[in-house]
């Protein structure tokens, strides 16, 4: 049987254009070689087969012929990969596809490029479609919503085969470009189809690539070709909009460079963009404001729950500039009374998380202010998701949640599962150990909706989570949406426009 899944997966790559017909001789010696093969027969076999069962299948024949260690999650990624390195052309040639394409377009290249991630099972569509996904009508806009199943959670038994594995710091990261084409090992996810363009941004080297995880449309990384730590400073806005006159049809923007306001990875510069439009980009400016230094251009603050100043221009220049300006005069600046304040003890607390795009014929910067301190009644940090939040997001508000996705736990859906039944049965949710948490939220919810019965019940907990997320997003404003909020708000204004430097 395994010589007809060769056949079919040799046609996918065939299909899919990762091969052709001179390479089909050289793909199948190279699965026969991977699988200790001592014969083959080829047959005609459904052309169409499913890319997830081919490989399923070569998992379940590797582990009964102990070809892989176990049969988990971890193992069988390592070895799919592994087989899907054998159809990915190598990166010079889907460079020079890319940038011929380029030539004609950039989405045209870009297009190509990200069925090619999908083709190459990098992104494993079979697993983002199960994401959970969902919009929920606010003041703000329409907040994404979004519970993560895609990412595979690692079994017991490779967290403890992890630990007992030499260090190694080759890849020093998963950024780094070193990752295309490795082998991976059961602490870190092999690389063998993974593919990365290289470009050039502020007369630097860095890479293109796709998230495997796919957040949203086109889900783009790109990282400095050095594993060197996150910052934002004059250089950001310079790469951030070298990267946006590359590629006009995306928005990119950079995570903050300090812990808590920050990404999951502060130790490798990187951005984070994509062909879609968040709900913080399609929110409008609420109040119009001047800057004197940078009369021509654009300014207001968005009306978002988040503290945002938006800068458009029609040449990214005054922007870089006035970006550059905003974010020295934030990093020191202070508010007793709104509590803001840049430093305790020396430590850094202020800084911004930028985003950049072009609508139009126009360039547009958003820059999102953010501050990390943290309070004995808040350890976590004061402009972070409190404590009565956190059975649904405790997680860091990084740049993609900034924007107005909420990227969700798995374990919520198992949880969603069970609270409907509680919910419909009127049992006690605080007498079940993984609900409980999810009790006193229950609770004052359900006094709002009369009539909740099984047709209802899925939407009324999607909104509800929802809501938890727009409160969550202005726990993490630093200027609160109340009118002390919005004078104070102004006040950092006016200080822009003092004669401080």
């Amino acid at each position: 049987m395994i010589n007809s899944y060769i056949k079919k997966l040799v046609n996918y790559g065939l299909k899919a254009g990762l091969i052709t017909e001179y390479d089909k001789l050289y793909t199948t010696n190279s699965l026969i070689e991977l699988f200790a093969l001592d014969q083959y027969e080829g047959s005609e076999v459904d052309e169409d087969a499913c890319l997830e069962d081919i490989l399923t299948f070569f998992n379940d024949y590797a582990y009964k012929h102990g070809l892989i260690k176990e049969d988990s999650v971890v193992y069988r990624d390592l070895f799919d990969t592994k087989i899907m390195g054998l159809l990915t052309p190598k990166p010079s040639e889907l460079i020079t596809k890319f940038w011929d394409l380029y030539k004609e377009s950039p989405v045209k290249a870009t297009n190509y490029y990200y069925k090619f991630s999908q083709d190459t099972d990098y992104i494993r569509r079979y697993r983002i479609c199960k994401d959970m996904k969902w919009t929920i009508d606010t003041e703000y806009g329409d907040l994404d919503i979004t519970i993560n199943l895609s990412k595979p959670e690692k079994d017991p038994k490779a967290i403890a085969a992890a630990k007992l594995m030499k260090q190694s710091s080759y890849p020093k990261c998963q950024l780094c470009i070193e990752n295309e084409g490795y082998a991976g090992r059961i602490n870190h996810p092999a690389r063998q189809n993974h593919r990365i363009i290289p470009i050039e941004i502020n007369n630097e080297q860095w890479g293109f690539q796709y998230s495997p995880y796919v957040y949203y449309n086109e889900h783009s990384i790109v990282l400095n070709s050095e594993h060197i730590p996150m910052v934002i400073n004059r250089e950001t806005f310079i790469k951030l909009f070298d990267f946006v006159k590359l590629f006009p049809h995306y928005f990119v923007g950079s995570n903050a460079d300090l812990p808590i306001v920050g990404g999951s990875i502060l130790t490798h510069e990187h951005f984070q963009g994509g062909n879609y439009t968040f709900a913080m980009a399609k929110a409008p400016i609420e109040r119009e404001i001047s800057l004197l230094r940078f009369p021509n251009l654009k300014a207001g603050i968005v009306k978002w729950p988040m503290s945002v100043i938006r800068l458009t221009s029609s040449t990214v220049e005054p922007l870089i500039e006035a970006g550059d300006y905003i974010l020295k005069i934030w990093r020191d600046y202070a508010d007793e009374a709104a509590y803001i304040y840049p430093y305790t003890d020396g430590e850094p607390h202020n800084t911004i998380t930028p985003i950049a795009r072009k609508v139009g014929h126009e360039f547009q910067l958003d820059l999102v202010l953010r501050n990390n301190i943290t309070t004995k009644e808040h350890p976590l940090g004061l402009y972070h998701p409190h404590r009565e939040l956190h059975h649904i997001k405790k997680e860091n508000i990084g740049l993609i949640e900034v924007m107005g996705l909420a990227v969700l736990p798995a374990r919520l859906k198992e949880e969603m599962e069970l609270l409907k039944e509680y919910i419909l049965s009127d049992q006690d949710i605080f007498s079940e150990e993984s609900l409980a948490k999810h009790g006193d939220w229950v609770r004052d919810f359900l006094s709002s909706y009369p009539y909740i019965h099984d047709g209802n019940i899925d939407e009324i907990l999607k909104k509800e989570i929802g809501l938890v997320f727009m409160k969550v997003l202005e726990d993490a404003g630093v200027y609160k949406r109340t009118e002390d909020g919005k004078a104070a708000f102004m006040r950092f204004i006016d200080m822009l426009n003092k004669d401080t430097f």
